[in-house]
């Protein structure tokens, strides 16, 4: 048992001869075992966000986005935990934890009487988040050198075999079964993925000896969620109640009570000396808007395309569920395709001209749905250019954080930047849906619809964080050499 608990030697070790060559079938049982759990990742932004109307109106709450926004939280503010631990334990240990504690988490989710319970229990299946960076620092230690660019490409964006048919999957489960059957799907799948991981993955032998910084985490966790409550209950509370006003300032004094504690502490949560590293920093920036436009965009899209067209609110669709899978299925198709383009192409172009052309497509995507979004054609090929964006920018992340750093940092640099990539997303859908609630059009059996003008000013908002990304890739050093631990 302790082997098992520890991620001892059951599995069986990699032999030199794959080391030294390509693909072996085990080798690649590993891999579309670690892919799908990060296809599960994206999915779960997909599949709740299509099921939203149904389980608000089944709770009755317009407070729907706070699904995504606390599974986001736990993944930013566990991530910095789980990358030293990852270092000094095994990466792929505590990524057999995530797996498995997202799948309790979800079971929680299924069998949740009320909308607290289900956000508790959706809020552990967060703990998927930390897998993107666990997975591609666990390839880039174990895998066979030639194999590393493409398999870190594709795990990060995809193979596809969960992405594309999804949208078609998740209505058909709505659609038939009802949301709680979401849940189900995620309980049985991780369950899965748990045990083919366990038996086909070889540990880590890479180690980082550091201390685990637990003040900093309470610090930073209540940091964020208090500016989150207070920004997304403002404007129902109103932005100048008392209330309002103490969640968010008091937020902001433990964000800076965090700061200090890090810069003072011999092993912070997130180490400050890294994010003092221009490549570190900036990829963590851009890499971070590129997830934060996906998680608006995905909370967004569903909606407009759900709201029935006869309401006369300049956008809408009618569609339901199933009809939905038209809209998403171009743009989990174009996320595929640019990440497969990032692998065949990182090792002649450098990564952060990747990052750069991503993040320009998404901008321009976000700004053409601010402008037009009354026609089903245009609706679609502006979201597939949008997925292609993002595609790329999922792949070209860890490329750079691979070159930026040696491997005794792959996963505590992963780690700040799955911070980044979970603390925007969770930000941005609650700053949109503050700017939706502030333009609501009409209540309709529980379900709020939103006028045109709050449609507008959430894409014009996704498009402006897409343009900070493309600033911060642009600041990212054509040339760097790869560094070991900083010295304070």
């Amino acid at each position: 048992m302790d082997s098992v608990l520890h991620g001892g030697s059951t599995a069986p070790p990699v032999d030199t001869r794959e080391r030294d060559g390509g693909w072996s079938p085990r080798l690649l049982v590993s891999f579309v075992s670690m892919v799908l759990v990060l296809e599960m990742l994206s999915c779960s932004y997909l599949m709740v966000s299509i099921a939203l109307p149904e389980l608000s109106a089944h709770f009755h709450t317009n407070q729907g986005v706070w699904l995504v926004t606390a599974f986001l939280l736990v993944g930013s503010v566990a991530s910095p935990l789980l990358g030293k631990l990852a270092d000094t334990y095994g990466k792929r240990l505590l990524l057999l934890w995530c797996v498995g504690l997202s799948a309790v988490g979800a079971l929680i989710s299924a069998l949740a009487p009320n909308f607290a319970i289900l956000l508790m229990g959706w809020s552990l299946t967060g703990l998927l988040s930390p897998c993107l960076f666990l997975v591609y620092s666990l390839i880039r230690d174990v895998y066979p050198p030639r194999t590393i660019a493409m398999a870190v490409s594709l795990s990060t964006t995809g193979m596809g075999l969960i992405a594309v048919p999804s949208p078609f999957l998740t209505g058909w489960l709505v659609d038939n079964f009802g949301f709680r059957s979401i849940f189900w799907f995620f309980v049985i799948t991780l369950s899965l993925l748990t045990v083919l991981i366990r038996f086909t993955t070889e540990e880590s032998p890479v180690r980082l000896r550091s201390r685990i910084d637990l003040v900093g985490a309470l610090l930073l966790g209540l940091g964020l969620a208090g500016v989150l409550i207070g920004v997304s209950l403002g404007p129902n509370w109103g932005w100048t109640a008392p209330s309002t006003l103490a969640y968010i300032v008091g937020g902001l004094a433990f964000l800076v009570a965090w700061w200090f504690q890090a810069k003072r502490t011999r092993d912070p949560l997130i180490d400050l000396a890294l994010l003092k590293m221009r490549p570190v920093a900036m990829t963590a920036i851009s890499s971070g808007m590129c997830w934060a436009v996906i998680a608006a965009f995905t909370v967004l899209l569903p909606m407009m395309a759900m709201t029935p067209g006869e309401m006369g609110l300049g956008y809408g669709f009618g569609v339901d569920a199933t009809g939905y899978a038209a809209f998403q299925a171009p743009q989990a198709i174009t996320t595929f395709v640019g990440g497969i383009l990032v692998g065949a192409i990182v090792g002649r172009v450098a990564a952060k001209k990747l990052m750069v052309v991503g993040l320009v497509g998404m901008t321009v995507g976000c700004l053409a749905l601010a402008v037009s979004h009354d026609s089903r054609i245009p609706v679609i090929l502006f979201a597939a250019v949008i997925g292609f964006g993002g595609g790329m920018g999922y792949a070209a992340t860890p490329n750079l954080l691979i070159a930026a750093v040696k491997p005794e940092l792959q996963a505590t640099t992963g780690a700040i930047a799955s911070t980044t990539g979970n603390l925007f997303p969770a930000i941005l859908p609650v700053i949109v849906f503050a700017v939706l609630n502030s333009h609501i059009a009409v209540t309709v059996e529980g379900s709020t619809l939103y006028s045109e003008t709050g449609i507008m000013l959430g894409f014009l908002v996704t498009a402006g964080v897409a343009l900070v990304g493309l600033v911060a890739a642009l600041a990212i050093p054509n040339r760097f050499t790869q560094v070991a631990a900083p010295t304070r």
